[in-house]
């Protein structure tokens, strides 16, 4: 899916200024230091931007700050786009994060595990 340059220079400005939790979250999974897994920040799918990607793994995480509160409808029609799409999506409050970095790795490990213990497609396009 082709990027337009404004969403470009949205996502790479969300690179620069990333939220506490953001922060926190990037430290724990850049280069791949949660279980060899990749991520990357604020990338393009779907035609919206997301806050983390694992491409292994298909998975979208969100951190959420107050403003999701009040963007309950909004979060849940990306999230079903994302889904519709094809990818898993995990969101987390930046409290809950901030408080329990625990809580979120353990599920993104565990999706891990679960992928990883699956059968290859018989087709091997899947």
């Amino acid at each position: 899916m082709h990027q337009s340059p404004d969403k470009t220079r949205r996502a790479r400005r969300l690179r620069r200024e990333p939220t506490l939790a953001e922060r926190r979250f990037w430290e724990v999974v850049r280069d791949r230091r949660l279980d060899g897994l990749k991520f990357r920040r604020e990338t393009p799918l779907a035609g919206l931007t997301v806050d983390f990607y694992c491409a292994e793994l298909k998975l979208v995480v969100e951190l959420d700050g107050g403003v999701h509160r009040i963007r309950e409808l909004e979060d849940a029609a990306r999230d079903g786009r994302l889904r519709t799409a094809g990818f898993r999506v995990l969101r987390c409050p930046n409290e809950a994060f901030l408080n329990d970095p625990a809580v979120l790795t353990g599920e993104i490990r565990r999706l891990a595990g679960e992928m990883r213990r699956q059968p290859p497609h018989p087709s091997g396009s899947a």
